[in-house]
C-alpha cells in the first residue's frame, strides 16, 4: 500500500508516551521490527513504519488514544477507508493506519488479532495460540512489546523472504529461550512446515542456552 501516502512514523518512545497519557488498561504491544529491536536491546535497521498490536475486542482504544486523528481501516486489504469511532470493524480487517489529519504523513499502524477469553489465536492459523499474558514482554523501562517468537511467526513468509525479516531473525535467534524456539518451530510447522528458519531453530534448540 505504498501509494497511499508517505510515512513519518513515531518512535517507540512517542507511542509509549501516548498510551501512558491515556487511561487505557487493556494490553497492547509494540510490534514489527521494533519489537525485535527491543528484545535484542539494539538498533538493527531503518524502519519505514511502526506497528502496534492490539486485540480485536479492544479496538476502541485506537480512537481513545488518538482522539481527533484521521484513522483509516484497510478495508478491503490494499485499500483504506475512514474508520469512525463507534463502528465495529469486520473480522477481515486487521490493519488500521493513523495520522493527525488527512494532510499529514502516516504515524502509527495498528494490527488487530483475535482472542477468546485468555487465549490469543494467530491470524495465520487458529491452532497457533498462546495465553494472552504470554503474548508480550517488557523492557526495563516497562515498554510492552510483542514476544519475539510471535513476531517472527508473523514475519515468516511462504516464499521470497524479505531481507529485513532475515536481519530480524538472525538477531533474535541466538537470544531466544528454548521454550520460545520450540514454540516458533511448532508454529511454523503448522503454518509453513518447509520454511528454512526451522532448520536454524532446530540447531539452536538442540543446545541449552
Amino acid at each position: 500500500m505504498s501509494d497511499l501516502g508517505r510515512w513519518e512514523p513515531e518512535t517507540p518512545r512517542q507511542v509509549v508516551d501516548r498510551f501512558r497519557r491515556s487511561d487505557v488498561r487493556q494490553p497492547w504491544w509494540i510490534a514489527g521490527g521494533y519489537a525485535i529491536e527491543l528484545f535484542a536491546g539494539r538498533s538493527l535497521r531503518p524502519h519505514g513504519d511502526i506497528d502496534v498490536l492490539i486485540l480485536r475486542r479492544d479496538q476502541w482504544m485506537v480512537h481513545h488514544v488518538l482522539p481527533g486523528w484521521d484513522i483509516q481501516a484497510a478495508d478491503p486489504p490494499g485499500q483504506l477507508r475512514p474508520w469512525r469511532e463507534g463502528e465495529l470493524l469486520p473480522e477481515h480487517v486487521h490493519d488500521i493506519w493513523c495520522r493527525e489529519d488527512p494532510t499529514s504523513p502516516w504515524r502509527i499502524q495498528f494490527m488487530i488479532d483475535n482472542a477468546e477469553g485468555q487465549h490469543w489465536h494467530s491470524r495465520r492459523h487458529p491452532a497457533v495460540t498462546l495465553p494472552v499474558d504470554r503474548l508480550g514482554r517488557r523492557t526495563r523501562d516497562g515498554w510492552p512489546y510483542l514476544a519475539p517468537e510471535v513476531q517472527l511467526h508473523y514475519k515468516a513468509k511462504p516464499a521470497n523472504q524479505l531481507a529485513k525479516d532475515e536481519i530480524d531473525f538472525a538477531a533474535a535467534l541466538p537470544l531466544l529461550s528454548q521454550p520460545a524456539s520450540r514454540w516458533l518451530d511448532d508454529a511454523l510447522g503448522t503454518t509453513l512446515p518447509d520454511h528454512h528458519w526451522r532448520r536454524a531453530l532446530k540447531t539452536y534448540t538442540a543446545h541449552p542456552r
